[in-house]
């Protein structure tokens, strides 16, 4: 087998961990896709000579390739995503499939994504191969060009976001939790009468002017009218996971892993008695999100 052959086989067995890698690199799978296909141009222009072990090597590759596309996604500031949009902009023409996207989104974790992409290249770089793939960070560090104590601080300032200010477990946030996750599930099953029995008779959906383009919040009540919104959203709630919201536990819609909107909840013990839907830049921009502990 010559050089050429032996890469390509290796390749092939390592290309799910590498779309892995730049999966959570980048939070979008057609983009996932890109990094690695660059990474395999790459690779076979560069040759394998000298490399011990090339799964670390390809690894090293794909990240490379991962940090340019941010460092160039951050330097336009660019949002392609409209809150807008009533649904998902994922489909044929991206390049990406829907439901490997919102397999991989739940694998992954929504909030998780949604918190990554408010990271640094840097500090996104260093916690996803040390924390999520356990590289060392003296290999990080010549990627980075930064000594190996810097990327552990690099890597704990993530840490530290991606946690936010969690707080202990209590019988309250514990029945949020049940809630929001059978509310997520009856969304997505498209199952009205779980979600009417979730709703408090008089609960009340507010959803700001960026949710729906209107020049004053929509305001609905009623949990049958509620819960037919709900249905309609069955799509959008693939890509939708739990999260931290300012220390309550609500939704987060992140298609391609962008934050577009969040759900915030009032609980009590008669059911869901509001929520509110927020797509406002400013106000996510206030919120503190942060992903939930298992």
């Amino acid at each position: 087998m010559d050089e050429h052959d032996f890469l390509t086989e290796r390749f092939a067995a390592d290309r799910t961990h590498l779309v892995a890698v730049a999966y959570r690199m980048l939070g979008s799978l057609s983009e996932a896709e890109d990094a690695v296909q660059e990474a395999w141009l790459r690779a076979r222009r560069a040759g394998t000579e000298g490399v011990e072990n090339l799964t670390g090597w390809l690894t090293t590759v794909v990240a490379r390739v991962c940090l340019n596309m941010l460092r160039s996604r951050q330097s336009r500031r660019e949002d392609p995503w409209d809150a807008g949009v009533p649904e998902p902009p994922i489909g044929s023409e991206s390049g990406g499939d829907p439901e490997e996207e919102a397999l991989l989104a739940d694998s992954v974790g929504v909030a998780l994504l949604v918190v990554l992409d408010t990271l640094t290249p840097a500090e996104r770089l260093a916690f996803v191969l040390h924390d999520m793939f356990t590289v060392p960070f003296d290999e990080i560090g010549p990627m980075l060009e930064r000594s190996p104590v810097a990327v552990r601080q690099l890597a704990s300032r993530a840490r530290r976001r991606i946690k936010g200010g969690t707080p202990a477990p209590d019988a309250d946030m514990i029945r949020q939790r049940e809630a929001v996750e059978a509310f997520l599930a009856a969304t997505r099953g498209g199952n009205f009468d779980a979600l009417v029995s979730l709703l408090h008779p008089d609960v009340v959906l507010t959803a700001d002017p960026s949710v729906i383009p209107t020049p004053e919040p929509v305001v609905v009540s009623g949990a049958a009218t509620v819960a037919k919104g709900a249905m309609a959203a069955t799509g959008r709630a693939r890509f939708t996971g739990l999260a931290l919201l300012d220390g309550r536990i609500g939704l987060a819609m992140a298609p391609r892993g962008r934050l577009s909107l969040v759900l915030a909840f009032t609980i009590t013990e008669d059911g869901i008695t509001a929520i509110d839907v927020i797509a406002d830049r400013e106000r996510l921009g206030r919120m503190d999100l942060a992903v939930l502990d298992d």
